[in-house]
C-alpha cells in the first residue's frame, strides 16, 4: 500500500530543503542590503520555499519517473519508491507535472514574473536537459546540468524585488528583464553553486564509478579516468578561489576602506581555499575499503557540503554589517580548524 511518505520521498525532500535554504539566504541577503528585513521578509520567504518546494519537488518527480529504468540498479537509488514498487511510474510522472505546474502559478500570483520565469526555467533545464539529454549521453553531464540547480538564490532574489516583469519589446529587453535583478549578488550566489556541484558530485562518482558504468551513466571517473577526473576538479577548485575575490564588490554596498569588506573577503577565500585543499589531498591510489569508498574522496565529498553551507552563511551574516562578517568569520575557522584537527587525530 502506498503510504504519503512515499509520495513526499519521490520530491527528493532532503536535497530540496538544501536547495531552498539558498534561497532564503538570498532572501535575507538582499532585505539586509536594502534595510528592509521584518515581517514582509518573513512571507516571502514563506512563498519562496513553497514554490521553490513545489518547483523542485516536482522536477526530481519526474527524472525518477525518467530514471526508473537504472534507479533500481544502484545502491544510491535502489530505495527510491519507484525502484521498490512503492509508486507506480504513472502517479509519478502524474505528481510531477501536477506539483511542477502549481509551483510556476505559485510564483506567478505571489511573487512576478521573473521569479516564476526561472522556477519554470529550472524545471524544464532539469528534466529536458540534464535528465533526458546530458545525464546518458556526456561525462559534462553534471557541469551543465548543474545550471537547475544553481538558480534557487535567483529565485529568490527576484522574489524580494517590486515591479519586475518581463519586457516583451525586443529580445534584448526580454533578455535584460530576466537578468538584471538589481545587484549581482544573486549571480554570484548562482555562480557559486554551478562551479562547486562538479567536484562535489565528481567526489562521489570516484568511488561510485562502478555503478555509474553498470547502468550506462557517463560520469567523468567511468570514462575519462580518475585522474582527469582530479586535475578537472582542481579546475573548479580555482575557479572557486578566484570567485571569492569578487564575493565583497557583488554586495554593491561594500566600501573598500570599511573593515567589513575585508573580513568577508579573507573568509570566503580562507574558506574556497580550505575546500581547494581536500580536492588536491584526494589520493586515487588509495585502497577503497569493501564497500569501494576512497576515503579521501568521501572526506572531499563530506567536506563540499559544509563549504557550500558555511559559504551562504557568511553572505549572510556579512549583510548584517562588520560585527556579522566577524562572527561568521570565527564560525568558519572554528568548524575548520575542528575538521582538520579532528582528521590530523
Amino acid at each position: 500500500m502506498t503510504k504519503a511518505y512515499d509520495y513526499i520521498a519521490l520530491t527528493k525532500p532532503r536535497v530540496v530543503v538544501l536547495l531552498q535554504i539558498t534561497a532564503l539566504c538570498s532572501v535575507i541577503v538582499h532585505d539586509m542590503l536594502d534595510s528592509e528585513f521584518g515581517v514582509s521578509s518573513l512571507e516571502t520567504m514563506i512563498v519562496v520555499f513553497i514554490g521553490g518546494y513545489l518547483t523542485a519537488g516536482g522536477a526530481n518527480a519526474i527524472n525518477m519517473w525518467y530514471d526508473r529504468d537504472i534507479d533500481p540498479k544502484m545502491k544510491r537509488t535502489s530505495s527510491r519508491p519507484l525502484s521498490t514498487g512503492a509508486v507506480s511510474a504513472s502517479s509519478a510522472l502524474l505528481l510531477g507535472v501536477i506539483l511542477s505546474i502549481i509551483g510556476v502559478a505559485w510564483f506567478v500570483f505571489l511573487s512576478n514574473q521573473i521569479a516564476a520565469f526561472w522556477a519554470a526555467f529550472s524545471i524544464l533545464f532539469y528534466v529536458f536537459v540534464y535528465s533526458m539529454w546530458l545525464k546518458r549521453s556526456t561525462p559534462q553531464n553534471i557541469v551543465v546540468g548543474g545550471i537547475a540547480g544553481s538558480t534557487p538564490p535567483v529565485i529568490g532574489w527576484a522574489a524580494c524585488e517590486e515591479g519586475l516583469h518581463i519586457s516583451t519589446g525586443s529580445p534584448y529587453s526580454t533578455v535584460e528583464s530576466l537578468v538584471d535583478l538589481g545587484s549581482l549578488m544573486p549571480w554570484f550566489m548562482f555562480i557559486l553553486i554551478f562551479l562547486w556541484t562538479p567536484p562535489h558530485f565528481w567526489a562521489l562518482a570516484l568511488y561510485r564509478s562502478g555503478e555509474y558504468s553498470r547502468v550506462g551513466v557517463p560520469m567523468m571517473p567511468n570514462v575519462k579516468g580518475p585522474e582527469r577526473t582530479i586535475k578537472e576538479m582542481k579546475v573548479y577548485s580555482i575557479l572557486l578561489v578566484i570567485l571569492s575575490l569578487a564575493a565583497p564588490m557583488s554586495y554593491g554596498v561594500m566600501d573598500d576602506s570599511e573593515p567589513v569588506y575585508y573580513i568577508l573577503g579573507w573568509t570566503v577565500v580562507m574558506l574556497s581555499i580550505w575546500y581547494a585543499s581536500t580536492i588536491w589531498r584526494i589520493d586515487i591510489s588509495e585502497e577503497p575499503d569493501e564497500t569501494g569508498r576512497i576515503a579521501s574522496a568521501a572526506s572531499s565529498f563530506f567536506a563540499s557540503m559544509l563549504y557550500l553551507a558555511m559559504m551562504f552563511a557568511v553572505l549572510v551574516t556579512a549583510s548584517f554589517g562588520t560585527l556579522g562578517a566577524a562572527i561568521g568569520a570565527i564560525a568558519t575557522i572554528s568548524s575548520i580548524g575542528k575538521i582538520e584537527l579532528g582528521t590530523d587525530s
